[in-house]
């Protein structure tokens, strides 16, 4: 079985099947692992849905923050923006089925075989595996109720709580894991989130560090799989924490991971 890693699609469907063509990908006996953000910018939203809903237990996915972002345009929550392209997808028959598959899927996934943690954009230096995988699954658990859309989402957009307290409970500590897990780059030197700076690191501001570059017990023991960051282009200087992201709706290309032969396999983005 070879697993692939695939960083944000964002609805570039067409470079999606090109980049899985080029490894001969067959879901009866490979794994497809897409780091989130599996919607949005690129005209092929809703066929990815389809796609990866179709691949059943060969498709492991985590949610990102444009993935979060559709459950609250599905539940009139928000406006669609028109860059997202997302219109062909909320007008599809299928769409609330969609969404129901969409919001069952988890915020992290781990591969103990291989030590592999994947989320959307990394993961809170403080934390250990244990309590990545409790918040995470609070998250999950909070978007699987039936009144998930004015529990939650309706709730999450704000940049608070912005630093991991342990002590505190509910809505809070949910939007902190939120945050944490599908809008985290850089970090404060207190550890706090920041959620200004896009920019690449040579460019960044003054103060912030990645937050990758600082001690965590688990880039010590796993291999971080995470996308999000298209600034980055892959690069973090590190060789167990892997960047998916390289600006497919952006212009440039889509990246797959092999996990076993350690192999980056890209497609340029389709004019």
């Amino acid at each position: 079985m070879a697993h692939y890693f695939v960083g944000d699609i964002q609805g570039c469907f067409d470079e999606l099947k090109l980049l899985l063509a080029k490894v001969d990908f067959n879901p009866a006996k490979d794994e497809l692992w897409a780091v989130g953000d599996l919607v949005a910018r690129g005209h092929g939203s809703l066929q990815t849905l389809r796609y990866l809903k179709s691949l059943e237990g060969s498709a492991k996915v985590t949610l990102g923050n444009h993935d979060l972002h559709l459950l609250a345009l599905h539940g009139k929550l928000k406006r669609a923006n028109p860059k997202d392209n997302l219109a062909e997808l909320l007008a599809a028959d299928d769409v609330s089925n969609l969404i129901d598959w969409l919001r069952q899927q988890p915020l992290v996934q781990t591969l103990p075989s291989h030590n592999i943690i994947m989320t959307h954009a990394g993961v809170p230096p403080q934390w250990d595996l244990t309590t990545l995988q409790t918040e995470a699954l609070a998250v999950s658990n909070a978007l699987k109720e039936n009144d998930y859309l004015n529990s939650l989402i309706a709730k999450m957009y704000t940049e608070a709580p912005d630093l991991w307290d342990s002590k505190s409970k509910g809505l809070p500590r949910l939007r902190y894991c939120i945050n944490a897990l599908t809008r985290m780059r850089y970090l404060h030197p207190d550890g706090s989130l920041d959620f200004g700076c896009k920019k690449p690191i040579k460019d960044k501001n003054s103060g912030l560090t990645p937050w990758f570059e600082f001690d965590s017990e688990l880039k010590d023991n796993h291999t971080l799989v995470f996308g999000h960051w298209a600034a980055l282009m892959g690069v973090t200087q590190q060789d167990n924490v892997l960047a998916l992201d390289t600006g497919c709706c952006w212009g440039e290309y889509m990246t797959l991971w092999h996990a076993e032969t350690n192999e980056k396999i890209i497609q340029q983005k389709l004019k």
